[in-house]
This record gives structure tokens, C-alpha cells and sequence, in this order.
């Protein structure tokens, strides 16, 4: 059997306000998708990919565009690296969702003029609701990811990868196993929900209005549990070897050897 997997928009989405019931607005997308094209209804095994810009409005994380400073200073835990330029200063943090984004991953492209939107509280939360309510809905057993633009360390570019997740194997983790040669593998672990948010934005795009994504062949990976989440994929404390940018990172060695040195002459002082 050749393996094989399938990706496409999902057409027929409103413009998401407010308040708006999400797993009601995939749903009747999906149905509508499905009237034309009786291959694109949701099967067990699907994958449905959302954009984390959709599930901000539909939770009402707009804030006005000139308080836009003050809510990247309100969602960020820590400045991991910042660089002055003509146009301003762009700040790498890390969030409260755990994610490392530049401007904490507020943003102001797709939304109304004078608008900028936050990413949402907790993606693994909102997709747990997506992924239990259309499983309700349309009876079938689907994994969901959100998604998220973000650049990349020694990569020009953006790429989309998974801030949320459920009812889905985030990992394929082949330590153990061995390669085509019978070599044996240390470190290999792929993280599948970021190959896959990447392949749904190509039929997604940022110009196009298509938020959501169906991806189909690769039912292997959705479980029967709500899965580890998204969050479960951040590398944190020793395992995270770049935590700063270089100017912070000589900053802090700066300020521990002066430390150390005022520690010494206190004790000759001594």
C-alpha cells in the first residue's frame, strides 16, 4: 500500500465575531462541502486543522490596536531576545500559553481595522471544546490542532505549527527503533502535529479566507482520549538551550561574573 495522505479548505466560512459557536460554524461548512462534494465530509480518522485567529475572535480577545503594547506586555512571561530596527524595536517572548513568538503573537493582519487580536487563553482548552463538540455534532472520531504563525532560529520565513491539540498523537517517537540500515535511533522523534499544521496551511493560506483545514489518511494518529495537548511539545528549564537571545544571554553572564567578583572582594574584605 503506497502510503498517502489528503489536505484541503474548508470552504463556506463566515467571518468569525464574538461569541460565535465555533464547532456550529465548521459543521455546517462541512455539510454545506459535503452537498457538493460527497467526499468531503468529516470520516473517522480525520484531522481538522484551525487557525488560531478564528478561535481568538470567536473568545473575544480583540483589544483596540493602540493598547497593543500593553496587552504584548500582559501576555509576556519573559523577553527571551529584542533588536532595535528603523521601524521599532521586535521583541522575542515567551507567553502565558507557554509558546516562544515574537510581539507574544498579537497580531493585526485579518482583523478589523484598529484591531489586534490575542492569541487564545489556553489553545489545548479550545480544542478540546472544538474536538468534543463536532465529535457530538457528526459523530465521527476527528483529532483537532490549532495553529499558529511563528518564525524560526536560522530559518528566514514563517511556518504554522500546533499551539493546541486534542484527541490526537502530537509525537511519533521512533528512540529505539531502528533505521533503514538496522542502525539504531537515540534522538529521532517526530512531532507530527507540526508537520501537519503545516501541510493544512498550504491549502489554508493567509490570503484566502479559508481558516480551517481537513487532512485524511493519517487516522493512525487520532485517539480515543483527549491526547497530551499541544503545551506537552515546549521544551522548558535545562531542556530549552537557547533560553535567551545573544544580547541577553551577555547580559547575564555579564551581570553573574560581576556578581562573583563582588562576592570575592567582599570576601578579602572579610
Amino acid at each position: 500500500m503506497i502510503p498517502r495522505f489528503s489536505a484541503w479548505g474548508l470552504t463556506g466560512m463566515p467571518e468569525v465575531k464574538p461569541g460565535d459557536d465555533l464547532v456550529a460554524l465548521i459543521a455546517a461548512a462541512v455539510a454545506a462541502q459535503a452537498a457538493e462534494d460527497t467526499e468531503a465530509g468529516l470520516r473517522d480518522g480525520d484531522i481538522v486543522v484551525v487557525t488560531s485567529k478564528i478561535v481568538s475572535k470567536a473568545e473575544g480577545r480583540q483589544v483596540p490596536a493602540h493598547e497593543r503594547e500593553k496587552a504584548i506586555a500582559d501576555d509576556t512571561v519573559r523577553v527571551v531576545a529584542e533588536r532595535v530596527h528603523p521601524g521599532g524595536v521586535t521583541k522575542i517572548v515567551e507567553t502565558r500559553q507557554g509558546l516562544i513568538m515574537a510581539a507574544a503573537g498579537i497580531d493585526m493582519s485579518n482583523v478589523p481595522e484598529g484591531v489586534a487580536l490575542r492569541l487564545p487563553a489556553d489553545p489545548d482548552a479550545s480544542a478540546r471544546a472544538l474536538c468534543a463538540g463536532l465529535r457530538a455534532r457528526l459523530g465521527v472520531a476527528i483529532g483537532i490542532i490549532v495553529t499558529d504563525t511563528v518564525g524560526r532560529p536560522w530559518r528566514v520565513g514563517q511556518t504554522d505549527l500546533a499551539i493546541g491539540a486534542a484527541g490526537l498523537q502530537l509525537t511519533e517517537d521512533l528512540r529505539g527503533a531502528n533505521d533503514a540500515n538496522g542502525r539504531p535511533l537515540h534522538v529521532t522523534m517526530a512531532v507530527v502535529a507540526d508537520e501537519i499544521a503545516g501541510a493544512a496551511d498550504l491549502v489554508k493560506g493567509k490570503t484566502s479566507g479559508i481558516p480551517v483545514a481537513v487532512v485524511r489518511g493519517l487516522g493512525r494518529l487520532v485517539l480515543d482520549s483527549e491526547g497530551p495537548g499541544a503545551r506537552s511539545l515546549v521544551r522548558v528549564g535545562d531542556d530549552d538551550m537557547f533560553r535567551f537571545g545573544s544580547a541577553e544571554a551577555y547580559r547575564l553572564g555579564y551581570e553573574a561574573a560581576m556578581a562573583e567578583t563582588k562576592s570575592r572582594n567582599k570576601q578579602k574584605q572579610d
